[in-house]
């Protein structure tokens, strides 16, 4: 059973989410065909914000748009960032993290990617491109992003845990 993440961002990001704000849900090559119709194959030069919804299925929304408002303010198998590049006239994913700050996805979230992007018939290099590192510091609850192996928080220097922490706090 895959990992579930809940939003741990700020709430006010949270509390803007509207009805309807989902990304667009991609669960077919036919889906992204006419998806990439609707903006046009130039627009797929700029990177996009992704979540994999609970239900497997990969959401697409611009960049600069929120995850959780990609997902409709629900909880998430896995989000980031993607890119895509065109080879031989078929989109492939060129590139592709797990940068989400407002779910903080464990690395191990990939499987869930990799499976929603096969069953969309889209092609990927097999991992995220740009693997982060989420963890919350234990001392003062801040959410860190680890660098270069470094479990340190960077806003009080507490060592952080090893192992993903980041469930919403209550």
């Amino acid at each position: 059973m895959p990992a579930e993440y809940e939003y741990v961002g700020p709430s006010e990001i949270l509390a803007a989410v509207r009805a309807g704000s989902e990304g667009v849900r991609i669960a077919s090559g036919g889906d992204f065909a006419v998806w990439v119709a609707a903006r046009g194959e130039d627009e797929l030069a700029e990177p996009f914000t992704f979540v994999v919804g609970l239900d497997g299925v990969l959401r697409l929304a611009p960049r600069r748009s929120e995850h959780v408002a990609c997902a409709g303010g629900r909880p998430v198998l896995s989000a980031g960032e993607i890119s895509f590049v065109l080879g031989d006239g078929r989109p492939r994913v060129d590139e592709i993290s797990n940068q989400s700050t407002g779910y903080c996805p464990d690395p191990a979230s990939w499987p869930a990617v990799g499976e929603a992007l096969d069953r969309a018939g889209l092609p990927h290099p097999g991992q995220f491109t740009d693997s982060i590192i989420f963890r919350r510091c234990p001392e003062c609850g801040e959410r860190n992003l680890v660098k270069e192996g470094h479990f340190f928080c960077a806003v009080c220097g507490a060592e952080l845990p090893s192992t993903w922490n980041l469930s919403p706090e209550k």
